[in-house]
């Protein structure tokens, strides 16, 4: 039984009621969401979370942070610490995305030292251990992929992106226009180029059923990735990017059917006058399912800034209705995160999806803006410090910035407007 499964026989299991408590919503509301596939909720069957994630429609919106190895950078005491630091941050969810090392072993350490929900990319370990026992890509077998997928599952994982959408079909499409940036998820590359040159389909939509028999074994999320999504402002919303959406809608509804719990992947680079027509395209194709969206980015001339152009978009998307953003460090197109990298990402995350979060009306974002707004007002900095996205940066600014008042800041120092128009009031009561 999944939560899919109980929910529709009107069950309210343990992690229903968490989610509700998190979320200052009734059980009732969640189980209702979770049965017709609008929230998802990251519980592995086999391997219990205390604090289960709920990701979807009415919920507060999610941050997910990636981290993870790479062939150049392969340390396992720093990935360990990034994954400290994220929840130290406040992610809610971390991806591990690692492609170098020992694979395994990185998973465990980082799960253990996040504590909390974790997704991971199946096809990453598959190509890279293919790469080193067979010498390339092109040698791996659909057995190599599902037996990494139901291990990952059996060690925990509790969601994982799997881009079933990829086939040959949408591939033709895309070679047939024009874009300025081609492919560039990396699972969907390895993909292509295991289909190119064995002449096959894409064995994660071919053998979907499965695929879905492993995911509900385990009540793990299929998180359905975008393969083709836009690397490029110039290639948002193209036929490639949206015939992919179609053919995810259709597996999200036998997934659901079937009792699996899906979310849906998005774009990626686009345009800021698109971002929220692709939330209603995705949340229209694929019945609502949880969107989860790489930033978006929305410009593609700052590199080494991408966590500001990527919460431009995330907050246009979170109040649009996507329900999960994925972090998107400074370093997204420059070279593997560091660890303030990692912690600015998620700061900038958390403030993309605040910000959405008071537009979709969610319990306590507005709220939690206007209590802050009275701690300013009372010039009260203890109470600013502790309803703040970032308390560190608040303490920070005050050690370092002392004013000659400590009441006030150094910005107005004497002249205060605050201070300045409480003193009067007070003169003529």
């Amino acid at each position: 039984m999944t939560q899919i499964n109980y929910a529709l026989k009107g069950k309210i299991t343990p992690e229903i009621m968490a989610v509700a408590r998190q979320e200052g919503l009734s059980p009732e509301t969640i189980a209702k969401g979770v049965a017709n596939g609008e929230i998802v909720i990251t519980c592995n069957s086999k391997y219990s979370l205390k604090h289960p994630c709920g990701i979807g429609k009415g919920l507060r919106t999610k941050i997910n942070a990636n981290i993870g190895s790479s062939t150049d950078c392969c340390d396992i005491k720093l990935e360990k610490k990034k994954a400290q630091v994220a929840r130290e941050a406040g992610a809610d969810t971390i991806m591990d995305l690692s492609t170098g090392g020992d694979l395994r072993k990185f998973r465990k350490i980082i799960q253990e030292a996040f504590a909390g929900p974790i997704g991971t990319v199946p096809i990453y370990q598959v190509a890279t251990e293919t790469v080193k026992s067979k010498g390339g890509i092109v040698f791996m077998t659909s057995d190599d992929i599902f037996k990494v997928i139901e291990e990952q599952a059996k060690d925990g994982v509790d969601f994982i992106t799997v881009h079933c959408g990829v086939t040959r079909e949408v591939f033709d499409r895309l070679c047939a226009q024009t874009r300025i940036m081609d492919i560039v998820s990396r699972g969907a590359a390895f993909l292509i180029t295991w289909m190119l040159a064995n002449k096959k389909e894409n064995p994660l939509y071919e053998h979907f059923d499965r695929l879905l028999d492993i995911a509900y074994k385990y009540d793990v999320i299929l998180s359905l990735g975008d393969g083709f999504r836009p690397g490029a402002i110039g290639d948002a919303t193209d036929r490639a990017q949206i015939q992919e959406l179609l053919i995810l809608g259709e597996l999200k509804e036998r997934a659901n059917k079937r009792g699996v719990q899906v979310m849906i992947e998005g774009p990626g680079h686009v345009p800021l006058n698109e971002v929220a027509m692709n939330i209603q395209l995705e949340k229209k194709i694929c019945q609502g399912a949880p969107f989860y969206v790489l930033g978006p980015i929305v410009t593609d001339i700052a590199p080494g800034y991408d966590e500001i152009t990527s919460a431009i978009g995330g907050a246009i998307a979170a109040s649009a209705g996507a329900d999960f953003l994925c972090y998107v460090t400074p370093a997204e197109h420059g070279g593997l995160p560091n660890i303030e990298e990692v912690r600015r990402g998620i700061i900038a995350s958390k403030i993309a999806a605040h910000a959405g979060d008071i537009v979709k009306g969610i319990k306590g974002a507005k709220e939690r803006d206007n209590e802050l707004s009275k701690a300013r007002k009372k010039l009260n900095w203890d109470r600013q410090t502790e309803l703040a996205i970032d308390p560190e940066i608040l303490k920070k600014f005050r050690l370092e910035r002392k004013p000659k008042m400590s009441e006030v800041c150094t910005m107005c120092g004497d002249y205060c407007a605050i201070k300045i128009v409480e003193d009067a009031i007070k003169k003529h009561k």
